[in-house]
């Protein structure tokens, strides 16, 4: 086995992880994967041996390439977008325990929440409060003090604790997420009216080609009004995970046709994140969706 071999196996043990931070990072799968090939590039082109932490090492690395990924997309997603809706992970309900990237911190919720940090916040959050990365390495990525990078998390901290959701319940999930489907194929406003928050929010992402169709609905009459236009694909859909959380997955003649992630605060829905992204879908792992529900 070469050094570069060698160096490469030990790469391959630490990509679970990189994969994680970037995905953490940046939303999105596809670009994720391009974050940690980057780091490896940068990895091939140093000298390991005036390297003491590798596992340190590519994390703060990986760190800064999905930081300048931010820096540069951002006011350019917000012009062309206006809503966004960061790339699901989906598996099937019953289906064994998977690694970083289902952890339940990572609810598609969670994930809105920190699109709407600065990108110098999200770092500092996901590499510390995440990953446990000191904040005088961090500091070095986003050259600050140390003291102002402690300031960074602290904000982003504040701000996701006072907009993210409680930590789901997946029993009271379901049977919410099951009410809003039966109502929604049976066309029963009244039905939706019961299962859906008042002050629900609904985000809807169609993808960059579909501009105006991206939208936020606000209330439950608005939301209610809007999901009977689910009713013609409830046949086709099946309770799917979503980033560890109860979902729908609507795959008319086997094709993805839309995700739907549901935030559920006692037995009302609070938020529907929509992906109807048909590039984005496409990319998307859906394997299972082949196997009977």
């Amino acid at each position: 086995m070469t050094e570069n071999d060698r160096l490469a196996e030990r790469f391959q043990a630490h990509r679970p992880q990189l994969r994680a931070v970037a995905y953490r990072m940046l939303g999105s799968l596809a670009e994720a994967e391009d974050a940690v090939q980057e780091t490896w590039l940068r990895l091939s082109r140093t000298d390991v041996t005036e390297v003491a932490n590798l596992a340190g090492w590519l994390t703060t690395v990986v760190g800064r390439i999905c930081l300048d990924l931010l820096r540069s997309r951002t006011s350019r997603r917000e012009d062309l977008l206006g809503v966004h809706v960061p790339d699901p992970i989906l598996d099937r309900v019953d289906g064994p325990e998977h690694d970083a990237l289902l952890a339940d911190e990572l609810g598609l919720a969670l994930m809105v929440v920190l699109d709407s940090l600065s990108p110098a916040e999200r770092l500092a959050f996901v590499l510390h409060d995440m990953f446990a990365v000191p904040f005088d390495e961090i500091a070095a990525v986003v050259d600050k003090s140390p003291a102002a990078t402690r300031q960074l998390a602290t904000r982003a901290r504040r701000r996701v604790r006072s907009a993210a959701p409680p930590r789901p319940d997946l029993g009271r999930q379901r049977a919410a997420v099951d009410a809003f489907q039966t109502a929604a194929r049976e066309g029963d406003f009244d039905a939706l009216l019961a299962v859906l928050d008042p002050d629900v929010l609904l985000r809807a992402d169609y993808g960059a080609l579909a501009l105006g169709t991206n939208r936020e609905l606000r209330g439950a009459h608005a939301v209610a009004s809007n999901a009977l236009m689910f009713a013609r694909f409830a046949a086709a859909s099946r309770p799917v995970l979503v980033n560890g959380t109860l979902g729908i997955a609507a795959a008319p003649e086997g094709r993805l046709f839309s995700v739907l992630a549901f935030t559920v605060t006692g037995d009302r829905i609070t938020q529907i994140d929509i992906l109807a992204d048909p590039a984005r879908l496409a990319r998307l792992d859906t394997a299972f969706l082949a196997d009977r529900p």
